[in-house]
């Protein structure tokens, strides 16, 4: 009985997630901002009785989560596991490749947020450097934990490492990008970071859209503190290792 109630809801999930305006608003739900369900009738092309309708259905499945303040009513995306999945049928809707080349338009491809951390190109590079440095280390079937000049690393940048591994969400896990199918850094860490390039001017974050803005300032960090190459240009899969260097092209 219970197999064939987890058979079910993962019948009703699937089926909401597939009628397309319900896809664009999940996937505008991607960006981390709560929206209001005319905002997301005019991205989903839709009247506005039929996307309360599409909402009370996701509502219903727990893949958006409703946010009352006085007369206002605002969506967001239920938590981290439904961008996830989200990320994860995009990358499986590009279709298998012999040889991937990402489609995804430049500016998304380079930098955009994944729900609360970053992704594209440049998360990538990060998360590659990362590990490379010997600042993350794999822990097998748990995801990652920070070496001690890792700790030393994120700690000097302002981050309570301490306070961020005992939050009951996974500390620092790879997470599959749809737009490079390789990993970049989810998790409690990997939100943190994003919210400290946000705080420190690194990136700057779309209202509108899921793109990341790499700034000046951005870049001189990510090449001076981490050693990621950050010029912005598109780099197959494969090529990314190649891409990463202790100094960066600031042209």
């Amino acid at each position: 009985m219970n197999a064939e109630h987890h058979d079910m809801g993962v019948s009703q999930v699937a089926a909401a997630i597939a009628e397309p305006a319900r896809t664009r608003m999940l996937c505008a739900l991607m960006d981390g901002h709560a929206r209001t369900s005319t905002e997301l009738a005019a991205i989903a092309e839709v009247s506005a009785s039929t996307a309360s309708a599409h909402l009370a259905k996701l509502k219903d499945l727990a893949l958006v989560r409703l946010h009352v303040q006085g007369r206002h009513r605002y969506y967001s995306l239920a938590d981290q596991r439904v961008a996830e999945a989200l990320e994860a049928l995009m990358m499986i809707g590009q279709g298998a490749r012999p040889t991937f080349t990402p489609r995804t338009p430049d500016r998304l491809q380079f930098a955009r947020t994944c729900y609360d951390h970053m992704a594209g190109t440049l998360a990538v590079r990060l998360h590659d450097r990362l590990l490379e440095a010997g600042w993350l280390v794999e822990v097998e079937g748990q995801g990652y934990r920070l070496s001690e000049s890792g700790e030393a690393l994120f700690e000097g940048l302002g981050m309570d490492v301490s306070t961020l591994m005992i939050q009951r969400r996974r500390f620092a896990c790879p997470c599959l990008d749809w737009s490079m199918r390789r990993p970049h850094l989810g998790g409690a860490l990997g939100a943190a970071l994003l919210q400290l390039a946000i705080k420190r001017k690194w990136v700057r974050q779309d209202l509108d859209s899921r793109a990341l803005t790499l700034t000046a300032c951005g870049r001189r960090e990510m090449a001076g503190r981490f050693g990621v190459n950050a010029e912005v240009d598109v780099v197959p899969t494969g090529a990314i290792a190649s891409k990463l260097a202790p100094t960066v092209d600031l042209r």
